[in-house]
């Protein structure tokens, strides 16, 4: 079956390479100062050789599996070369490609050859990718400025006024590559954690697209009878993307330990080149089996070092060395508990993973004792301590929204953070309090009206706003009175009531500098501002005319609207605009305003 295959399996694997651009960063393959005594090389490797792996496939020893070489590969892709393997094994032929097994080392005649690396969705035999030892030595040996490599990163707009959800959105919806059957692919990483599953609704396709594999069920202790073992070729390495109360850890293997450097997966993370990640020993469970992918259930033992380099043919980790970390704590209260539960953890700091692996954490900890009811309200407590500037903080409500507001407010925050133009400071904290209540605060405009549609500067209008909430039934009247400011105009004004959603994108709409950084000081008190308009209030707005004139951000009300044409010239970068001006007034309502309403206000001559 497998030779009637291979041939067209080896097609989409050369075309699959082509792509790829995880196999673009190293020059052609030399064997110019590489230990023929301990390594050997794919010149010297010939199909129908035997071959051997060590891997994991329970506890922490590595076993022995047998192979068969398939063929050598070279330049498969620019500059790259692979070896293909069969597994000969009864339980390698079992399982079929091992999600986990990225790493393990592969010996020909005794000597290291390279590491297992990337198979087929649905293969039906053990047909692996072998990346050669010499490819994977490159990995880490450069200075910093050329170990930077083109990575990804999330595109944000400072240009435009700041959104939450949307860079909420962009962070969770961003694919880095997808699979298919035909298509080469990387051993994707389990992610072994002690969170529920449901802790990666929302985010799975993004950690998928990463070459992660979410893997919930929780570890069975801390295994401190291996804490002294030491990382070796075919050992688990682990990398304990969060850890402490709350466990998150990527799962794959050792190839080579050379002094203090510890060379695994036999491909890239990201492909980003430089990175800071802590490195652990770990234990497997079981290999589970699987038609659609086999996957290595493990765990974490003991931190040993940090990876400082993600380039495509390894990552590479230095023993003793400290990765950085963000403190966490999250604080949840619910409806069903007698106890609020806290969780302190460490958290990976990166600027693509960090919004990922809190939201996942977020998640996981709100529903560590169930889903939320189908009625429910959730209140809310943001910090983000920012080495160098003040924190941001945002206290917020949200009603019948999931986890959504709370999440895209929280995790939109940190990808600014960690994404902007102007500074990348560390973060040095994050402190979270969550209350979930069993019931619905949502409600909508039964009636508004007003006393009089036409006004006199000068003179007030008294509002009056009836909420209906839905389900509950019952009905809350606010009134409020609007003064009429004694030099406005003559002409016609909207004085509308309108909840959270439309009060953002009222300010937007009139005043977008407000929410246009231009600095980090500026996006850390735009976070903030945003962070804080409760979804629980009311706004009552009457639009002005426009006073005064705007530069950039700032407002000159002194200024007539004439200035424009004098500061609007092609000497200038900066442009001048009319200053919008409104009235408001906010009432505290305790539920979400889900519509609006408006009137027109006519606004007679004085005197008249």
């Amino acid at each position: 079956m497998f030779r009637k295959s291979f041939f067209l399996l080896l097609t989409y694997f050369v075309i699959s390479l082509l792509s790829c651009s995880c196999f673009a960063d190293h020059s052609a393959s030399s064997t110019t100062g590489i230990d023929k005594t301990k390594y050997i090389t794919i010149d010297e490797i010939t199909p129908g050789m035997d071959a051997y792996c060590l891997t994991v496939y329970q506890g922490v020893e590595p076993n022995k599996f047998n192979l068969k070489v398939v063929a050598v590969i070279k330049d498969v892709a620019p500059n790259r070369n692979a070896i293909l393997v069969m597994g000969k094994d009864e339980s390698f032929i079992h399982t079929g490609p091992v999600a986990g097994c990225s790493g393990s080392p592969v010996y020909i005649n005794g000597r290291l050859a390279g590491a297992l690396s990337f198979g087929w969705i649905f293969s039906k035999d053990p047909l692996y990718g072998v990346t050669p030892i010499e490819e994977m030595l490159k990995a880490g040996s450069s200075s910093p400025a050329q170990n930077q490599q083109l990575g990804f990163s999330v595109a944000l707009d400072f240009s435009k006024p700041i959104d939450l959800k949307s860079a909420y959105r962009q962070t969770i919806d961003f694919k880095i590559g997808k699979s298919s059957a035909g298509q080469m692919n990387l051993l994707p990483c389990p992610i072994a954690t002690t969170l529920p599953q449901s802790a990666f609704d929302g985010f799975s396709d993004s950690y998928e697209s990463a070459g992660f594999m979410p893997v919930s069920g929780g570890s069975s202790g801390k295994l401190s009878e291996f804490a002294d073992m030491p990382m070796k070729p075919g050992g688990i390495l682990a990398l304990p993307l969060v850890y402490g109360d709350i466990e998150l850890s990527a799962i794959g293997t050792v190839t080579e330990v050379a002094g203090d450097k510890v060379y695994a997966f036999g491909h890239n993370l990201l492909g980003e080149g430089p990175i800071d990640v802590p490195m652990a020993t770990g234990y497997v469970h079981t290999v589970v089996a699987s038609v659609l992918r086999s996957f290595k259930f493990g765990q974490p033992i003991d931190i040993k070092g940090a990876l400082f380099a993600d380039q495509s043919t390894a990552v590479v980790g230095t023993l003793g060395k400290k990765a950085a970390v963000i403190p966490m704590n999250i604080k949840v209260q619910r409806f069903n508990d007698d106890n609020i539960r806290t969780y302190n953890c460490q958290v990976a700091s990166h600027h693509y993973f960090t919004p990922l692996l809190v939201g996942t954490c977020l998640s996981g900890a709100a529903t560590m004792l169930g889903p939320l009811p189908r009625e429910h309200t959730i209140l809310y407590k943001t910090r983000i301590g920012i080495e160098g500037y003040k924190p941001i903080y945002m206290e917020n409500f949200s009603s019948s929204a999931d986890l959504e507001e709370f999440l895209s407010d929280t995790l939109g925050a940190i990808t600014l953070i960690m994404n902007n133009p102007y500074d990348r400071p560390a973060i040095t904290s994050l402190d979270f309090e969550i209350n979930i209540l069993p019931k619905t605060q949502v409600s909508h405009f039964w009636n508004f009206e007003i006393s009089n549609t036409t006004v006199k500067p000068g003179q007030s209008i008294t509002a009056k706003i009836t909420l209906e909430s839905f389900l509950a039934g019952n009905n809350k009247t606010y009134t409020t009175e609007i003064k009429i400011p004694e030099d406005t105009p003559p002409g016609e004004y909207a004085l509308s009531a309108m909840g959270h959603t439309e009060y953002r994108q009222f300010v937007t709409r009139l005043a977008p500098y407000r929410y246009t950084p231009e600095n980090m000081p500026d996006l850390i008190n735009i976070i903030n501002d945003i962070g804080n308009i409760k979804r629980n209030d009311l706004y009552i707005t009457l639009t002005l005319p426009a006073g005064g004139i705007t530069i950039d951000k700032s407002e000159l009300p002194q200024l007539p609207l004439t200035k424009t044409l004098l500061l609007n010239n092609d000497k200038r970068s900066s442009s001048a605009q009319p200053a919008s001006d409104w009235l408001q007034q906010t009432i505290p309502v305790g539920s979400v305003v889900l519509d609006s309403r408006s009137f027109t206000i006519t606004v007679e001559k004085k005197g008249s």
